[in-house]
């Protein structure tokens, strides 16, 4: 697409997805948006994926206060109040995963920057290097999946590390490997559908951030899911539908214990 002087940075794009503009700001994009409609489709789709990601986690709501700022109980209060959740709701960034976000409360940009973009950098990086490998794509096979568990839950100081089945989506486990994760030792683990197409999770030591937060970030085809949980950051990644992404997401934080 051509770029000309006064058409919206992705910046603008993304802000006026999430109704971030000021109203002067948002009619200069939607005069641009009339006339350009690869740009209108773009932010079309964000706000789809934005109000599907909405939804999905909306029975997770919570309406009391401080409290449940904080992760409480699993599952039926798992997650924080839904004002935490939905500012937490990223818009897909572009590029690379600090590019577009928004701030949880009580923590300002540069703190969730520099504890978080780390994560999905190194589940991007760590899905082209192994994801593609064709004789030695993971470090201990399916067969072995309770020795795998066991040991990567070892070295997490995880005793309880689960590896979630992901059959009713169509992917079957791989194996998995030790990888380093924000300087400290993590766990990938690999599924694969009945083409071949594969995904990895990848999770890792997150202690300096105990707020959750659930974000998409994108970098060429591949796409990532990423959040915070107790401690842990996991990842999900792939080449694969966001739709798809998203629900293998739910279900790998579905089926990790507390």
């Amino acid at each position: 697409m051509t770029v000309h002087a006064d058409r919206p940075s992705e910046d603008d794009l993304h802000a006026y997805a999430d109704g971030q503009l000021s109203p002067q700001q948002r009619e200069a994009v939607d005069h641009w948006l009339a006339t350009h409609p690869d740009d209108q489709a773009r932010v079309e789709e964000w706000q789809a994926q934005s109000a599907a990601i909405r939804a999905t986690f909306a029975g997770y709501a919570r309406t009391t206060g401080a409290d449940a700022r904080l992760l409480g109980t699993r599952r039926n209060s798992a997650l924080p109040s839904w004002k935490n959740v939905a500012a937490g709701l990223a818009l897909f960034a572009a590029g690379t995963a600090a590019g577009h976000y928004l701030p949880l409360a009580g923590q300002s940009e540069l703190q969730l920057v520099a504890e978080q973009m780390d994560l999905p950098n190194e589940a991007h990086a760590a899905y082209l290097i192994y994801a593609s490998e064709v004789r030695h794509p993971v470090e201990v096979a399916a067969a072995d999946e309770a020795h795998l568990a066991a040991w990567l839950g070892k070295r997490l100081s995880r005793a309880n590390l689960k590896v979630p089945d992901l059959t009713g989506l169509g992917f079957h486990l791989v194996g998995g490997r030790l990888v380093p994760v924000e300087g400290q030792a993590g766990a990938l683990f690999m599924y694969e559908d009945q083409k071949g197409q594969r995904l990895t999770l990848l999770v890792g030591r997150n202690d300096s951030n105990r707020e959750t937060s659930f974000r998409f970030a994108g970098n060429g085809p591949v796409d990532t899911f990423y959040w915070i949980d107790n401690g842990f950051g996991y990842a999900v990644t792939g080449e694969v539908s966001r739709d798809l992404l998203r629900q293998v997401a739910e279900e790998t934080y579905r089926q990790f214990p507390a």
